[in-house]
């Protein structure tokens, strides 16, 4: 397929960013799922003796053909949104639901794989092409091919239905987080505020012709707000802003309202769980997990809050007494823990944040960072000019192996824009595929909000943000890597969820580490490396409140897993008063009343983890495990690095994971290493 006027229709090896309009995407899926339902039929009803070669590998052909037409519209819709493209891109999420709902329930297509799994021909396929068999038949079932007449035709309504939901719900997040902001023409009123935050501020007033300083919700703005502003009436009101975006409370209270989109995401996601004959959405969610029960998740994490808890009860209490010690503040408030953390942090360690933002200019991060999968991996990554992207700070780049073979590219998209949403991820753009001419080389977008340049002084990074950017290009190297030609398997395909965040955070330790760091961390103006007395003291820190933390994170996956195994027509009342017993469980901070976290959690009610928050916690055991072996042999043990690309990276989806990581560590996961790692006695 090709329409010289369409450039989503056409086959060049990357989009044409520089072309793409909302206008073209309507058309452009349209023309697509029409020739894949034709193609389809076609082929199912050109024989009757189905095998990989006649079937299967044209559907995989196919299906390649569809991402690569709505990979870019999706991509523009989280990282350059205006009204015309999104409507463009609702009115497509319709059609894209009923097609993967008609292929889920499509009876041929079914027999045809079906067929495939019963013959001869499955013993001598290869180990990629029987999980794509297996996964297949499998997500028949998850699809509804077993329902019948009204059953089927319910089925089809939930999956438009929440699709429409889920877009709306992140729709609603980013236009609240958006519309609030606070202008501030008192200098005083910023007293705190370090150099890097209050000129990033100038220059958000500046951009809206305004004098003074102008906070904004996104989190270069909010974060250093909370962090370090003296003016505690200010952190208030900027903290509640925050949380109480897209809700019923706060200063837009009830305009971008999520209460009643979750309520009915809740309510279709238990319905159709139950039309497939699950008990609850945790379960049906737990059908594509390594964890396959929900004991095992809620024991995992039980176990975790049980070791953490009391340890964070203590780092908060310490919290208390030094607000109470320094401001004689009676009562530690939830807009005060951030500004307190750093206090104590200063006090204690004499670090901040700020003090090793001027080691890490993005530029040299980013040089550092290839240097280090290079010394790991063997890869080269090189800059190309000349490739269409979608805003002046994209950036791309080659990654070639260590014979100078082009093996896959990416684009890099570092700093936060109103009209992109909030967070850090990585997303795919083309799949490895391998047909019979060629091989189609994998391409990754990865998506940060960073504080952009301002003035003459580049982009300068916190340490926490070098972590998410080490993180984001662990899952990039995850698709970028593989060996597996095939895409259902290939990269992060077919990879169960509750282990996809495993290449992600082993990648985050060589953040802390100072071969890795000797690499590229600089001062910007001096290009002296941090000092040994600055490097004890963040080592020293690293497990400052990490029992805080972990406490946070295992409230977030208990809350996520019980709101979808326990449903009982969750109203928005009901959801908060899941989450406030929760709290009561295992947190250590308890936020004010009028505090709305879920209705902005996009990662359950939007993306890809609901009853799958609690994968975070299940991967990092397995990244902890894994980077233990570096720490036997050696930061950069070329034996070690070989046998993680070999055993991990290049395998995608395409063998059972916990047999992947006894491959490569050579015994099953222990959780030990995670404990060391965050300063809890196993």
């Amino acid at each position: 397929m090709n329409d010289s006027d369409n450039p989503l229709l056409q086959t060049g090896d990357l989009p044409a960013f520089d072309r793409i309009r909302p206008e073209h995407v309507e058309p452009a899926i349209d023309q697509q799922l029409a020739y894949n339902r034709e193609r389809i039929e076609e082929l199912l009803n050109a024989t009757a003796d189905y095998s990989w070669d006649n079937t299967l590998q044209p559907l995989e052909e196919l299906d390649d053909q569809l991402n690569r037409v709505w990979s870019p519209v999706s991509h523009l819709h989280g990282v350059a949104d205006n009204e015309a493209l999104r409507s463009a891109y609702n009115a497509c999420l319709e059609k894209l639901s009923d097609y993967a709902t008609e292929m889920g329930q499509h009876r041929g297509l079914y027999q045809a794989y079906k067929q495939v799994a019963d013959s001869a021909e499955y013993a001598r396929l290869d180990t990629a092409q029987q999980k794509i068999v297996d996964n297949a038949l499998r997500d028949f079932r998850l699809s509804g091919i077993d329902l019948e007449g009204d059953d089927r035709a319910r089925y089809r309504t939930i999956q438009q239905q929440l699709s429409k939901l889920q877009t709306k719900f992140e729709e609603n997040l980013l236009d609240a987080t958006n519309a609030w902001h606070k202008h501030v023409t008192d200098p005083q009123a910023l007293a705190g505020l370090p150099d890097s935050a209050l000129d990033l501020l100038a220059d958000n007033a500046r951009r809206d012709n305004r004098d003074g300083w102008l906070i904004g919700l996104d989190f270069p703005s909010f974060v250093p707000v909370v962090s370090y502003c003296d003016n505690r009436e200010l952190r208030r009101e900027v903290y509640a802003a925050f949380v109480t975006r897209a809700s019923d409370q706060g200063p837009h209270a009830g305009r971008w309202d999520n209460s009643e989109v979750m309520e009915q995401i809740l309510a279709l996601r238990h319905e159709l769980a139950q039309l497939l004959g699950f008990a609850s959405y945790a379960h049906y969610s737990l059908a594509r997990k390594m964890a396959k029960t929900p004991e095992t998740v809620l024991d995992f994490l039980g176990d975790l809050a049980e070791r953490a808890r009391p340890a964070a009860q203590q780092e908060y209490q310490a919290l208390a007494a030094f607000a109470a010690e320094t401001d004689g503040l009676d009562r530690l408030e939830a807009w005060d823990v951030a500004y307190y953390t750093e206090k104590l942090r200063q006090a204690k360690y004499e670090l901040s944040q700020e003090d090793l933002r001027p080691y890490f200019p993005a530029h040299a991060v980013i040089e550092g960072l290839f240097t280090v999968v290079h010394k790991l991996y063997g890869i080269r990554i090189r800059e190309r000019d000349g490739v269409a992207v979608w805003h002046d700070d994209v950036r791309y780049y080659d990654i070639y192996d260590a014979d100078d073979t082009l093996r896959a590219g990416f684009y890099l998209d570092l700093y936060a824009r109103p009209e992109k949403r909030g967070g850090a991820w990585m997303d795919e753009c083309r799949v490895r595929r391998r047909s019979a001419s060629a091989v189609q080389l994998p391409v990754a977008y990865l998506t940060c909000n960073f504080s952009p340049a301002v003035g003459d002084r580049p982009a300068l990074l916190t340490h926490q943000e070098v972590e998410t950017l080490f993180h984001e290009f662990g899952h990039g190297l995850h698709h970028m890597l593989t060996r597996i030609d095939h895409p259902a398997v290939a990269g992060i395909n077919g990879v169960p969820w509750d282990v996809v965040e495993l290449p992600s955070q082993f990648m985050e330790n060589w953040c802390w580490e100072r071969a890795a760091l000797d690499l590229f961390a600089r001062h910007y103006r001096t290009g002296a490396a941090i000092p040994d007395d600055l490097f004890a003291r963040m080592q020293a820190a690293k497990n400052f409140q990490s029992s805080m933390q972990m406490v946070r994170q295992l409230e977030f996956s208990l809350f996520d897993f019980r709101l979808h195994l326990d449903y009982a027509n969750h109203d928005s009342a009901a959801i908060q008063q899941l989450l406030d017993q929760v709290r009561d469980e295992v947190a250590v901070i308890k936020p004010p009343a009028f505090n709305r976290f879920q209705h902005g959690f996009a990662h359950i009610f939007a993306g890809g983890y609901a009853a799958g928050y609690y994968s975070y916690k299940w991967a990092e055991v397995l990244s902890a495990d894994a980077f233990s072996l570096f720490e036997e042999r050696g930061l950069f043990d070329q034996a070690a690095g070989q046998a993680f690309l070999h055993s991990i990276l290049e395998q995608g989806g395409a063998r059972d994971p916990l047999d992947l990581f006894v491959e490569f560590r050579g015994r099953e996961p222990s959780i030990e290493p995670l404990l060391r790692h965050s300063g809890i006695a196993a």
